[in-house]
């Protein structure tokens, strides 16, 4: 069966990272999921997508990974991979991003131990301290960069600690998050010279704290890779080095991009900003809100394993088939007015972090992360505003800011 793209003229532009730069993706995004809910897309690479914009058939084509591959066989899970294979994945074993099932299980669990309730109960006070810390340093300023003051460096320093590295390591790792991110984005990734240097800084300093493990294992996320087992087979450097970048991305840019985007909307519905100032009991509520609204990961990718038929629409085996959350979590079937900020929202789970088996595995942490850092930030400064123009990331794959500028008013 051959793919039955649609006859339209209109081509919309769903991979160009300028759209969402611009800020217009989710507009788009509305007018498409009602006129065609699954929509073939041209892809940069002179290929194409079927773009799948609603919730239900998002959640439909996350929960049967047979028929939706993420492996990397069939292509990985991003939008495209053909202009970043070499930089990324050469001589890599692929991450649990682009693995199936059961597969995906049996790595996942290696470290499904760090994200325990008890573990995160135990980490929260070191949370706090990240956060407090970040906040104090603003004390007596009337303006400041949000994103490089607090969102950018507070993740990175908690997965500085979950990694169990140095936190004067933090800044290096935020670089080498960036230049993951920003393959779109000349500010974020730099020349090709400084992007291929960055991924052979990471694998040395991985493969440095690897060695170490093995002769001194302490509690954190490297020693439970190096030093698990899967199926009877240690964990190999390659499929560690795939797993340590995993944890260098996912670690910071959720939590950064929630934490900017999130602050934006706050400073944009003052309103809603008061209930929480007023009502600090509504944060954790608010942070699935934040998630939802934010949509940190705009998409994921699968790729179909055989001829099938997705909300009446033909799709071919070997399509790519992408997963618009971006799109989902302002479902109109779903959510009462999508378009409205609510941090008193309830009801049915967004898909900021996913859905079915590949469910982020560090989202309870992500929402405590988001939690801590509202608790301590909205009592100091419960008057902050925009203090000039936001800088918003060049991607078309993470949702987020380069700058937020603001002005902090008097602390509280």
């Amino acid at each position: 069966m051959a793919s039955a793209a649609p006859p339209e003229a209109f081509q919309p532009p769903l991979a160009d990272p300028d759209l969402h730069e611009r800020g217009e993706a989710r507009a788009l995004l509305s007018q498409l999921r009602r006129e065609r809910p699954i929509w073939w897309s041209p892809g940069r690479d002179g290929g194409g997508f079927w773009s799948v914009l609603r919730y239900r058939d998002i959640v439909a084509v996350s929960k049967n990974p047979r028929l939706f591959s993420s492996a990397r066989e069939w292509g990985g899970h991003r939008l495209w991979d053909e202009n970043t294979a070499e930089l990324y994945q050469g001589g890599v074993e692929p991450s649990l991003l682009s693995l199936d099932p059961p597969e995906h299980g049996l790595y996942r669990g290696v470290t499904t131990p760090a994200f325990t309730s008890e573990r995160l109960r135990n980490l929260e006070a070191r949370i706090r301290a990240r956060a407090t810390a970040l906040l104090d340093a603003l004390a007596g300023q009337q303006t400041c960069e949000l994103v490089s003051s607090v969102a950018a460096p507070f993740p990175t320093l908690v997965l500085a600690d979950l990694l169990g590295v140095p936190e004067e390591d933090a800044p290096r790792l935020l670089e080498w998050s960036n230049v993951f991110v920003g393959e779109d984005d000349p500010e974020l990734r730099g020349t090709d010279e400084h992007a291929q240097q960055c991924i052979k800084d990471v694998a040395d300093y991985a493969l440095k704290h690897w060695r170490q493990r093995l002769r001194k294992p302490g509690d954190d996320l490297v020693t439970m890779l190096t030093q698990t087992e899967v199926n009877g087979d240690v964990m190999t450097v390659q499929r560690y080095f795939a797993a340590f970048s995993l944890y260098l991305f996912a670690g910071n840019e959720t939590v950064r991009n929630s934490i900017s985007g999130g602050v934006l909307a706050l400073l944009q519905h003052p309103e809603q900003r008061r209930k929480l100032v007023e009502n600090p009991g509504l944060i954790p509520q608010a942070v699935k809100e934040i998630v939802r609204w934010v949509s940190p990961a705009m998409h994921m990718r699968r790729t179909a394993t055989e001829d099938t038929e997705l909300a009446g629409q033909r799709i071919a085996r070997g399509d790519k088939v992408v997963l618009w959350y971006l799109s989902g979590n302002f479902d109109e079937e779903v959510f009462s007015e999508p378009e409205r900020f609510d941090v008193t929202r309830s009801g049915p789970g967004h898909l900021g972090f996913g859905h079915g088996p590949h469910f982020c595995q560090g989202a309870r942490l992500a929402e405590l992360e988001l939690t801590v850092l509202l608790q301590e930030l909205l009592p100091r400064f419960p008057d902050m505003a925009l203090a000039g123009p936001i800088r918003r990331i060049r991607s078309n794959f993470v949702h987020g800011l380069k700058a937020l500028p603001v002005r902090l008013a008097p602390e509280r």
